[in-house]
């Protein structure tokens, strides 16, 4: 336990958010927490996650690395630092860190992996990423679920109040706003604000003292809750990733060594939750220069036989690399 303050305890926790590509879909590591004193499993998915130990970690990343392997017999490959999440009353008891009554600031890593290699440890399991943010995928158009269900709610809560009007226009693409795919958290935290996150309701009784169950989902269109702040910390790491794939390789992270651009393609719309222009695309990825034909088809895409490419990791140690803008398809 790390006594940051002199008075009570503040452990540190850490996060971790693992993403993979499986069949054409974003999915994220998962994990069901068991409470230390039944050993009952949560009914709440989370992420893998575990304390920071100042005598026995030297860094946060190799602490996470070990955990994350205990946790889920999987190894991480590329890793990266999210966000610091300390707000009072989102260390749900259920997320059990040997914490006790202390305090839990939570620090977020994003990790991508090119496979998402069955683990076979207990109550750990790959989910796709709309199970948590439904609105998010507008692969096949905008999602009726935001017209039936989430801008009833959301104009509902905000009444009169023309500042709750305009961030849920903006937020959530109505009245003709645009869509913003990188504002994942920000829609995530406007619908947390608006008690239509059912974690909301369990934080707020937490932090009054009271032990609430994990709540259910209000509606499928609002997503499946999760422990903790945990679905915050996932809402952060989407929205790190749709960012970053525009101005570095990350997406590389994600594909196997050798891949078609049919499949390069659909990874960065699995990621993006938007269709991309084909030849648009393709020009994109020729004009970057990331990657190198490999001379060879790939029989085993069902259809006409497609070449084959790789990333040109080399690339990475000559000059800064860049990303992939997003040529979005329109209607």
């Amino acid at each position: 336990m790390t006594d940051l303050t002199g008075a009570s305890a503040i452990v540190i926790g850490l996060s971790a958010v693992v993403v993979a590509v499986r069949d054409g879909e974003v999915v994220v590591l998962t994990v069901r927490p068991h409470d230390a004193v039944t050993d009952i499993a949560s009914p709440l998915p989370g992420l893998p996650f575990g304390p920071f130990d100042p005598a026995g970690h030297r860094t946060f990343e190799l602490a996470l690395r070990a955990f994350v392997t205990e946790q889920t017999r999987f190894q991480l490959g590329y890793v990266e630092q999210l966000y610091t999440f300390g707000d009072k009353g989102r260390d749900a008891p259920r997320a059990e860190v040997g914490a006790g009554a202390a305090r839990v600031v939570s620090i977020g890593y994003l990790g991508l992996t090119p496979k998402a290699t069955d683990t076979q440890a207990p109550d750990t399991v790959w989910a796709p990423w709309t199970r948590f943010f439904p609105w998010e995928d507008w692969r096949a158009g905008r999602p009726a679920l935001l017209d039936e269900a989430i801008a009833p709610a959301l104009r509902r809560w905000a009444g009169d109040d023309a500042d709750r009007l305009s961030r849920a226009r903006l937020a959530f693409a109505l009245d003709g706003a645009p869509w913003n795919e990188e504002r994942v958290l920000e829609r995530y935290e406007l619908l947390y604000e608006a008690g239509l996150a059912p974690e909301a309701a369990r934080d707020r009784a937490r932090a009054d003292g009271h032990d609430p169950a994990e709540p259910e989902a209000l509606s499928a269109a609002l997503g499946e809750p999760m422990i903790s702040d945990h679905r915050r910390i996932l809402a952060t790491g989407l929205s790190r990733l749709r960012g970053k794939i525009k101005y570095r390789p990350v997406v590389f992270e994600l594909t196997p060594a050798e891949f078609t651009l049919s499949t390069l393609q659909r990874t960065v719309e699995a990621i993006a939750g938007v269709p991309l222009h084909k030849q648009n695309f393709r020009r994109v990825v020729e004009r970057e220069d990331l990657v190198e034909g490999l001379g060879r088809l790939d029989s085993e895409t069902g259809g006409r036989p497609a070449e084959l490419f790789r990333f040109r990791r080399e690339i990475l140690g000559a000059r800064q690399a860049g990303g992939l803008s997003l040529p979005l398809l329109r209607d």
